[in-house]
């Protein structure tokens, strides 16, 4: 197997993606882009409803360091995105996603930054907030940002923000269609909890084999710390569609 000379951040990376796919967080589906390969994953997004992403199919990559979690992943939308905190290549601008330098040029605090007990669970709701609530403070897309503040202040009246939201949204429907995925349009289809059947038996067993006390442990923790479902969507404007 590759990456031998990293094994705790392999299993950093094992454990977190066993988690994510017996507990997943709601609005995701996690998968390897090689089974092989626990560096590279593919995120699938599920729009959430009453938002102007409602019933979008919006593809992504997370690509670990070999020494995360000291180090934070990369977060790329392979889907075209219009949004003011995402890069013309779908690279994700947010906080959580920095390195923890001192940087005062940048208006954020070391605490908003990367820090080794963030995960990816905490990562996926922090995307998820950014797509409803971008921040303008700091664009990746000035354009983006200049409309999403139109069509904000205007509550919604200003259209063309949303319009090109909502086209980007109904280009996803041939992608989801090819993959037979069937993308929730009500509050009650996106808080089921999408489990990712295992393709085989063989990373089960490396589980099994390696890391069954940690994920005991790990499971009690999730347990306790059950995510609600993200049902506070409605903001001024979202309506207009």
């Amino acid at each position: 197997m590759a990456h031998q000379s990293t094994p705790s951040s392999q299993k950093a990376l094992m454990m977190e993606l066993k988690s994510l796919q017996e507990q997943p967080v709601e609005g995701f589906r996690i998968t390897l882009v090689e089974e092989s390969d626990l560096y590279n994953w593919e995120v699938a997004i599920f729009g959430p409803p009453n938002t102007l992403y409602e019933g979008g199919y919006f593809k992504a990559h997370i690509k670990f360091p070999v020494d995360y979690p000291y180090s934070p992943p990369t977060f790329r939308f392979l889907t075209k995105m219009w949004h003011p905190n995402i890069y013309e290549n779908g690279d994700v601008c947010i906080s959580i996603l920095h390195p923890p330098v001192d940087d005062p040029q940048s208006g954020e605090l070391p605490s908003e930054r990367w820090n080794p007990t963030q995960n990816v669970r905490t990562i996926l709701l922090s995307v998820i907030s950014l797509l409803n609530e971008p921040n303008t403070f700091s664009p990746a897309n000035v354009d983006a940002s200049v409309m999403f503040r139109k069509w904000r202040d205007s509550k919604g009246k200003d259209k063309e923000y949303a319009e090109i939201i909502r086209k980007q949204v109904m280009s996803t429907a041939a992608e989801a269609e090819r993959d037979g995925v069937k993308v929730p349009t009500t509050l009650a289809e996106y808080c089921i909890q999408t489990r990712v059947p295992s393709q085989d038996r063989s990373s089960d067993l490396l589980y099994d084999d390696l890391y069954d006390d940690d994920m005991e442990e790990e499971d009690e923790e999730e347990d306790e710390s059950e995510m609600e479902c993200y049902d506070n969507q409605d903001d001024s404007g979202n309506e207009d569609s």
